[in-house]
């Protein structure tokens, strides 16, 4: 580590990570996830007061991997005004699937692909960089967490109307909404719905183990999207037919034994696909965070990082 003292953070949807790394000193911290309709940078300003406080320890350097990161955030400068008069005389910032890569495959080769709440997936190769999805619920994020959920609840509506087959996924939609006609119009109210359409993806994985056909077939389309993402990253920075390239999956999503099966299987095309291979990933999007410190200038991720100061 080229900084003395450095604070990390994973910002997602769900939580923020923290890590506070020195020579001799480390500590981490959780905080509640960031708010995509509220502005960011001061969210992140008030994330760096809060772990200084807790810490007790200013950093020279805030790195950050944040989760939807746009170039209209992506103001280091303007974080570092925010968090004016802590000491902090660095900020670098990333979006997530950066630091996702990072994380879990270093300076390797290939993809990573993250799949929470939402998804996003990264390939670095020679000299090229591709992201792929990470367009929001609305838009894209296929086979994330709200995509299973929201095709959950799509399915149980169905079989409530009598347009589709009967499902388990209808129990635990009835226990939050006893009324199932009224599930809609208490949903569309709920201030956190991406959070509560994204539960639903543990509902699929559990049902989809224990047999049950529609939540199976959820989890099988969502493992064919994530792999169809993955390919098509990698065909875009592929520079040499003969290239072999690792894959990494992370991310709650991924905890469904069913869907990284399947995810495997559509990936590698039942394992007669010999330029890809599947492996463990060596960190996690923290560890990618603070990487972003000692990130090389020639990288072909570093044209996607944004800095500011000194440290």
């Amino acid at each position: 580590m080229t900084t003395t003292r450095v604070l990390a953070i994973d910002a997602g949807q769900t939580g923020i990570k923290v890590r506070l790394e020195a020579p001799h000193e480390h500590a981490e911290a959780v905080f509640r996830g960031i708010d995509t309709h509220e502005p960011l940078l001061p969210q992140l300003a008030e994330v760096v007061r809060s772990a200084i406080a807790k810490t007790g320890a200013v950093p020279d350097l805030v790195t950050a991997g944040i989760s939807g990161l746009t170039d209209r955030d992506a103001d280091a400068a303007q974080l570092l005004s925010l968090v004016h008069g802590t000491g902090v005389r660095g900020a670098t910032l990333a979006h997530d699937s950066t630091t996702s890569f990072l994380g879990a495959l270093g300076d390797a080769r290939g993809a990573v692909v993250a799949a929470g709440t939402g998804v996003v997936t990264l390939a670095v190769g020679q000299d090229a960089v591709s992201r792929v999805d990470g367009w929001g619920y609305i838009m894209g994020d296929a086979g994330s967490g709200y995509w299973i959920g929201r095709e959950a609840l799509d399915a149980v509506m169905r079989a409530y109307d009598g347009r589709g087959p009967a499902t388990a996924l209808t129990d635990p939609v009835r226990e939050l909404w006893p009324s199932l006609p009224q599930a809609y119009i208490e949903l569309q109210a709920a201030e956190d719905r991406v959070r509560i359409v994204a539960s639903f993806a543990a509902h699929v994985a559990r049902l989809a183990a224990d047999g049950d056909a529609v939540a199976q077939a959820i989890t099988d389309r969502a493992a064919r999207e994530l792999a169809a993402s993955v390919t098509t990253s990698l065909a875009n920075v592929r520079r040499e037919a003969d290239e072999r390239f690792a894959v990494c999956a992370i991310g709650g999503v991924f905890r469904s034994t069913r869907l990284h099966d399947a995810f495997a299987a559509a990936l590698t095309d039942g394992g007669t696909r010999t330029d890809v291979a599947l492996v463990a990933p060596r960190g996690e999007g923290i560890d990618g965070a603070l990487a972003l410190a000692d990130l090389a200038a020639g990288h072909p991720l570093s044209s996607a990082v944004y800095r500011a100061g000194a440290a």
